[in-house]
């Protein structure tokens, strides 16, 4: 092997470089030469895998959606190499509030929606995309070529616009407005409604799912044209072989969430790629087509 294998990771937060750093000192003591560059978004993140820029990239589903569709367009290899236990058979739900009378997803008709940042694939594009095949039309009030024909209201919470919802902030500030009573359902990640019960924003027991999304995937790590093939097969190999019981490793498996790496699978991003092409939020050649969008 030579050279040495770049990953693109985006600083969604601060967190992020903790983590890389310990895998990085980890992954060096493993003869693996790596390196890592922070981006702040996942747009530019992807746009230098696919040019050859760096050679592996950490992607989040919506990314790797965009990263297929660019690298096809131009006709460069892309392949996934890992992904966590945690990025499978994710689900996103529709809430509403314990004493609201809508019962389901079909209810909402009328009515107004709270959903995360505008690139959030958990709180935004997937559960839009359960209220379209409801038969809804979900739109932005703030859009008015999109108001006048859509027949549900959506309030937007575009917070860490460019980090594809790995910043949270929009979601719970989505769930904020369902408890205030400001919105009639919120949208969110599963595993996040529990969150937010903990953190006391909505309360257990204040509110009720009524719309559940199919299971779908998470964040897949992504090797571009650039990747050594022997240094991005070492990478998997590492990955895959580190043990939750490795005092050094477990508290970065911890912050990265996850307590295994897996081999990765691509099945579990359809969902979200008919998401994609339901709101044009990009183009079959990747390239971004929700033009209120602003990374």
């Amino acid at each position: 092997m030579s050279g040495e294998l770049v990953l693109g990771a985006v600083a969604y937060d601060p967190k992020v470089v903790t983590i890389w750093n310990g895998f990085r000192a980890w992954l060096r003591e493993q003869s693996l030469p790596f390196d890592y560059v922070l981006y702040s978004n996942y747009e530019r993140q992807v746009e230098d895998l696919v040019a050859g820029r760096i050679g592996v990239a950490w992607n989040s589903p919506l990314a790797w959606v965009r990263a297929r569709r660019l690298a096809q367009s131009e006709g460069v290899a892309l392949s996934s190499v890992t992904m966590r236990d945690t990025d499978r058979g994710l689900t996103s739900v529709i809430v509403v509030r314990d004493d609201s009378p809508v019962q389901t997803a079909q209810d909402l008709g009328g009515r107004t929606v709270a959903t995360g940042a505008i690139d959030s694939p958990q709180a935004t594009l997937l559960p839009l995309a359960l209220l379209h095949a409801a038969g809804l039309r979900p739109g932005n009030a703030e859009d008015e070529s999109h108001a006048s024909a859509s027949n549900v209201q959506v309030r937007r919470f575009d917070v860490g616009v460019g980090l594809h919802g790995d910043h949270v902030g929009g979601e719970r500030q989505a769930a904020g407005a369902l408890a205030a009573g400001e919105v009639d359902a919120a949208c969110m990640l599963d595993a996040n409604l529990l969150l937010f019960a903990r953190e006391g924003i909505l309360p257990a027991g204040r509110s009720r799912v009524i719309a559940t999304t199919p299971p779908y995937d998470h964040c897949t790590m992504t090797a571009g044209p650039a990747a050594s093939p022997a240094l991005t097969a070492r990478l998997g190999e590492l990955l895959l072989g580190m043990s939750y019981s490795d005092t050094q490793l477990r508290p970065l498996l911890d912050l990265e969430g996850l307590k295994q790496w897996l081999p990765p699978r691509l099945d579990g991003y359809s969902q979200l790629e008919r998401a994609v092409d339901d709101s044009g939020f990009y183009t079959a050649d990747g390239a971004m087509g929700a033009r209120d969008y602003r990374p």
